[in-house]
């Protein structure tokens, strides 16, 4: 069994949302991104999806990018991100699956997942302080979501190794200017071991902080930066 992660799929199965404005990285990405996954995952193994999975608006219209999804090898868990529009409460998600019949998904929102040892815990996160523009709104919502990633890690910490605590956010849990947030602090006090997150692509990817910062290992999974290939953790 191994643990892979990939975020920022941007399915668009069911509106018409072409991607390869955004780039020639695009071009035929489903298709790339289901070749890949195909090849490196197996049924056994699990993914990590942190967010920004389907340009849908409402959770019916997600279900051809969800049975996409579905079709693929391993168990897959999705937590949210920015653009994910159709996220509703935890219990109608949950309905939306086994209503549907899918069997290999799990969302991630205030909770955690034990695998084997590896405890994952997340939120989605938002822009952090000394990010342009960063307003008072802004400063509520990233109040709340350090307080939603604390509440995932206090889930996640009866009986589990720290060293084997690993987050999953949306957004990067720094600013454009590589300086980290409370974010980062909120993981040195739960001793998180990794870091994986999404949400930057093309020209932000300079600003992405890859390698360890801290002592923590940060991964940036956004598809794009992996050329639609999951990162085995």
């Amino acid at each position: 069994m191994s643990i892979f992660a990939i975020s920022d799929l941007h399915l668009a199965l069911s509106i018409d949302k072409p991607m390869d404005i955004f780039g020639e990285r695009w071009y035929n990405y489903m298709e790339r991104l289901k070749q890949n996954w195909i090849k490196v995952v197996k049924d056994e193994d699990y993914i990590i999806i942190p967010g920004d999975i389907s340009w849908a608006t409402y959770l019916e219209q997600a279900y051809e990018d969800f049975n996409f999804i579905e079709s693929l090898p391993g168990k897959k868990i999705i937590s949210k991100g920015n653009h994910d529009y159709w996220w509703t409460t935890l219990s109608k998600l949950n309905k939306f699956l086994d209503a549907n019949n899918f069997k290999t998904i799990s969302f991630m929102h205030n909770n955690s997942y034990n695998i084997e040892g590896t405890t994952f815990c997340g939120t989605r996160g938002w822009k952090c302080p000394g990010d342009d523009e960063f307003s008072k709104e802004d400063g509520k919502i990233y109040e709340r979501e350090l307080q939603r990633l604390e509440l995932s890690l206090k889930s996640s910490c009866i009986g589990t190794a720290a060293e084997n605590i690993i987050v999953a956010m949306h957004y990067p849990p720094f600013n454009a200017k590589k300086e980290p947030s409370e974010f980062v602090e909120i993981m040195r006090k739960y001793n998180v071991r990794r870091c994986i997150y999404g949400h930057l692509h093309g020209a932000g990817f300079k600003s992405a902080v890859v390698g360890e910062f801290d002592g923590i290992e940060f991964n940036l999974v956004s598809a794009d930066f992996l050329n639609f290939e999951p990162l085995k953790l």
